[in-house]
């Protein structure tokens, strides 16, 4: 991201996400945010799309490939999928997708559960930056941004959504495992 470029509103983003996933999505799809931002849209999302979608949230603290480095967050969430995982079309919702390993963690949360029919992709901003082969089926918007900033959403008082940037966490690399 540079000077000139400037963020996309958060909450046009989800008026977009709205617009692409509505006549595309499956009217009984259900909708499953990962904490926290995710879970933020997907409820967002239960409420505007057209049709039933059973709503669930997913952690992915403990399946994430950087647990060893990084410890558990302090504020991680009980995972809750009330609905039946197994034969189900699934919306997996993120905030922000980057380099995909928040939606591999995900998947594999979720083939815990059982394992569903199809499983789609949605985002409400994607930032580039993929170290995994994980591209989403639908997408607010798209922005490029540099790799030591985050793109952080944020949710007022009123649910009203907001994009903010900050410096990244300085990720670890993993030591490689003997074998």
């Amino acid at each position: 991201m540079n000077q000139e470029q400037a963020l996309p509103d958060a909450e046009h983003a989800l008026a977009t996400l709205v617009l692409r996933m509505g006549g595309a999505v499956a009217h009984d799809a259900a909708l499953v945010g990962i904490y926290s931002g995710g879970a933020w849209v997907a409820e967002r999302l239960a409420a505007q799309l057209p049709g039933a979608h059973p709503l669930g949230f997913i952690d992915v603290s403990y399946y994430r490939d950087d647990y060893e480095i990084s410890g558990l967050k302090a504020n991680a969430r009980r995972t809750s999928l009330p609905f039946d995982v197994a034969g189900a079309s699934i919306v997996l919702i993120d905030d922000v997708l980057y380099t995909g390993r928040s939606v591999r963690a995900a998947i594999n949360e979720l083939f815990d559960f059982g394992r569903p029919e199809r499983i789609e992709l949605a985002v409400l901003v994607d930032r580039g930056g993929r170290e995994l082969p994980v591209e989403p089926t639908y997408t607010g918007a798209r922005l490029a941004v540099a790799r030591d900033l985050s793109i952080v959403l944020s949710r007022d008082p009123d649910g009203k959504l907001a994009f903010g940037v900050e410096p990244a966490r300085r990720r670890e690399r993993a030591e490689p495992r003997a074998r």
